[in-house]
């Protein structure tokens, strides 16, 4: 990093939250990216507009009690991150899994403000989630966790305060039981969460936005250089809505998916992968991508999950986890001739990664960009529910689309404007930046 100001900015961030990793290369990286809005736009510097935004308005820590089926007490830690409000309602989803700290709550956070703002739709930037794991619970444990996870975040969300939503781990079990906590203890109907089942407030699209989403922005880079899906071969990691849905778009678009992974390992199918199977196992079984090779012939099962970067595509697109994609499996997906990268996953690309595919002169897809198609959609189920309606499929599709295709396009022009065109890291946290930069500049300091 070259510009003064951001360098000291940076390592202030550092001194100030020692051990948070996943926030802290965040943070670098937007900063970075930054670096010409900073050089252009001196008056964001005298606001104070780059050193409050990396500093959450709230972060909150809570005990979450529940009783498991054996009748023990158990604890987790929940969290609710509130990074930034100045264009909208704070917006983002919860996470339950082992792996939840505060550094990965605040490194989602921040990466939301952005990725909300690229929606061009009114929501501010937060995360949440808790270290419970959903995995091998019955639905009484879980819905007992979910009710005394609510019992506290109820105190600090609302329709027009911060409306949470899914993610890892809370799919629409989970947020049915949050959602009729926080109606119990309010004693009202509000959209204060989506992601919520259709007959209650949930919209159509919800489940399939973040991979079809992840494939309408895919879709327009590569027609940038006069590419599409057709006819080409595609390689997802993960196995969970967003791989599932990205998969049947890519699909859909004319590709050809020849395998998926979960954090056991991944499978490989020559022929294509056959999603009624997946969706049979995943969605109705709850069960371990493996199991896909015992019931499709000519597919191979491979413990490794990383090895799935090994398997030849013209197009791979990351939907596991936060830094699933390393040096090395750049370097072996560029040697078989990949086009286009393109993230379904929050930051599953490390940064040495990034830049071997930009200097390769692969198309890259960064995630506040490609996979803002669940937020998105979220923002339309918030719409949804102000106005009392529900849109078809196809209008909620639609607006999908163009929701996505306008990300695209507005960060390709950022990055054409501020000297770094075809760059679409750079050019999605600088069109990103300067909505929210704006708002806070002219709501004054306490913003």
């Amino acid at each position: 990093m070259k510009h003064a100001y951001l360098t000291d900015l940076v390592k202030s961030v550092e001194r100030r939250n020692p051990h948070e990793d996943e926030f802290l290369q965040a943070v670098r990286e937007v900063m970075e990216s930054l670096e010409p809005v900073a050089e252009r736009r001196p008056d964001l510097i005298e606001a104070g507009v780059f050193d409050r935004i990396v500093e959450p308005e709230r972060a909150i820590s809570f005990r979450v009690s529940w009783v498991n089926d054996s009748g023990k007490v158990e604890v987790n830690r929940g969290y609710r991150v509130q990074f930034n409000s100045a264009i909208g309602p704070y917006k983002g989803g919860l996470r339950l899994h082992p792996s939840v700290n505060l550094s990965i709550i605040k490194f989602l956070g921040f990466e939301q403000i952005l990725k909300n703002s690229l929606t061009t739709l009114p929501m501010g930037g937060a995360k949440g989630g808790s270290d419970f794991d959903p995995k091998g619970k019955s639905d009484g444990e879980v819905m007992r966790f979910c009710q005394s996870f609510m019992t506290e975040l109820e105190k600090h969300i609302g329709q027009f305060t911060d409306v949470p939503a899914g993610d890892i781990g809370v799919g629409g079990r989970e947020i049915g039981y949050m959602y009729g906590q926080y109606k119990r203890i309010r004693n009202e109907t509000a959209g204060v969460l989506t992601g919520k089942g259709l007959p209650f407030g949930g919209s159509l699209v919800r489940t399939e936005a973040t991979g079809y989403g992840l494939c309408y922005f895919t879709r327009e880079m590569l027609a940038s250089r006069g590419l599409s899906f057709k006819d080409k071969t595609v390689v997802i990691s993960g196995s969970g809505n967003v791989a599932i849905y990205a998969a049947e778009k890519a699909a859909q678009l004319g590709a050809k998916v020849v395998a998926l992974s979960d954090s056991g390992g991944y499978i490989h199918d020559p022929a294509g992968i056959k999603l009624d199977v997946v969706k049979q196992i995943k969605e109705l079984e709850r069960g371990r991508i493996a199991e896909y090779s015992k019931r499709v012939a000519g597919s191979s099962y491979h413990k490794n999950c990383s090895g799935i970067w090994t398997v030849k595509c013209d197009i791979a697109l990351p939907s596991a986890t936060q830094n699933e994609l390393d040096l090395e499996s750049a370097k072996i997906l560029v040697k078989n001739g990949v086009a286009a990268v393109a993230e379904g996953a929050n930051m599953p690309t490390c940064p040495e990664a990034v830049a071997w595919f930009l200097d390769h002169q692969v198309l890259f897809g960064p995630a506040k960009a490609a996979n803002a198609g669940g937020v998105a959609t979220s923002g339309l189920e918030m719409s949804q529910n102000s106005l009392r309606l529900s849109w078809t499929f196809a209008e909620v599709d639609e607006r999908l689309d163009e929701i996505m295709t306008g990300i695209y396009h507005a960060a390709s022009k950022a990055a054409a404007e501020y000297g770094k065109a075809g760059n679409l890291v750079t050019g999605a946290n600088i069109a990103g930046f300067l909505k929210v930069a704006e708002a806070m500049k002219a709501q004054g300091i306490a913003y």
